[in-house]
């Protein structure tokens, strides 16, 4: 298989038949897309338009020590208190 030796890929003769029935139904697919797609259709990554919805960039006061941890179930010295998720050191 020609694709193979681009990619330097060493395959059997299973492995050849297997991927060479796969590799025409991805080109099916493809030559199917490109029958609907027309000139008036612009090229994109996403069929469904992604915007970016961003807030005004404002500087606020940011929380003071006792406000960040105090929502915390365990706190110690102004520090949240967690388990212990790494073996002994």
């Amino acid at each position: 298989m020609h694709l193979g030796d681009l990619a330097r890929i060493a395959l059997t003769d299973e492995e050849i038949t297997r991927l060479q029935g796969e590799l025409n139904v991805i080109a099916d697919a493809i030559n199917k897309v490109q029958e609907v797609a027309g000139d008036d259709v612009p090229p994109t990554a996403n069929p469904v338009p992604l915007e970016t919805y961003m807030r005004p960039d404002v500087a606020e006061t940011p929380l003071t020590q006792a406000e960040a941890i105090s929502g915390a179930p365990v706190s110690e010295s102004g520090m949240f208190v967690a388990p212990r998720i790494l073996g002994e050191e």
